[in-house]
């Protein structure tokens, strides 16, 4: 008898209290289907893990940074293929389905499209590249909600502990095994942080980053001069 997908979804969070209860609850046809929930908390003061504890299956606390964050959780998963999924990332309804697709086919790892939350016109082009960008180069971001099996992750030794670019770095490696399972269906992330630093603004700044990073700017230099692009944008 062949074996069934058994999925662990990975949730790293941080100081998420006024909005990851609404959240988690948005993955309970998830777990009503027998599925995993892990929430990794990287040391909130808000509350965030107490909040988390009874809408997941397990809530761990984990040094900060999304890499460690999201190793920690696929350390403690039971599930045989896992999916990483950001706080504001909502999957489709129909998100279960395609997994089980993905896990009856040859490819080893995958990720969603992705749509943003907004309704500008400006946030469907900027979704439309991502896609486009990911389906040419088989290269992932974290929004994308991507996903492997375990075995696959663990042999990977996981996420590279770097403060940027994990998810880049990891797409790279995974790509030497099998190109990505890409499921059209997407995944809507919420557009606040293009909407608060400007949608143009934000595009330049992430083209700039993954410039450098591949012309090989160590990921934390490059997490400063993020870090350096937010505050300006929030003073």
């Amino acid at each position: 008898m062949s074996e069934s997908l058994s999925l662990s979804v990975i949730v790293p969070v941080w100081c998420e209290a006024s909005s990851i209860q609404s959240f988690l609850q948005s993955l309970r046809q998830v777990r009503a289907a027998g599925h995993e929930l892990i929430v990794v908390d990287g040391g909130s003061d808000d509350g965030t893990a107490e909040l988390a504890a009874p809408w997941s299956d397990q809530v761990l606390i984990g040094d900060k940074g999304r890499a460690l964050q999201m190793n920690t959780g696929a350390d403690a998963a039971r599930g045989n293929v896992l999916l990483f999924l950001h706080a504001d990332t909502l999957l489709p309804d129909a998100a279960l389905e395609h997994l089980q697709h993905f896990f009856t086919s040859q490819e080893q790892w995958g990720r969603f499209d992705v749509r943003l939350s907004g309704q500008r016109a400006i946030f469907r082009v900027v979704a439309w590249f991502m896609n486009r960008r990911s389906r040419l180069t088989g290269i992932a971001t974290g929004d994308q909600a991507m996903f492997v099996r375990t075995s696959v992750f663990r042999a990977l030794q996981g996420f590279a502990p770097i403060p940027l670019m994990e998810d880049v770095e990891l797409s790279k490696r995974l790509c030497s095994l099998s190109r990505p399972y890409c499921i059209g269906d997407p995944v809507t992330t919420d557009s606040r942080r293009w909407e608060q630093g400007g949608a143009w603004h934000t595009i330049f700044l992430m083209w700039r980053l993954r410039w450098r990073y591949w012309r090989g700017e160590s990921p934390e230099s490059l997490a400063a001069a993020y870090r350096a692009d937010v505050r300006h944008a929030d003073s």
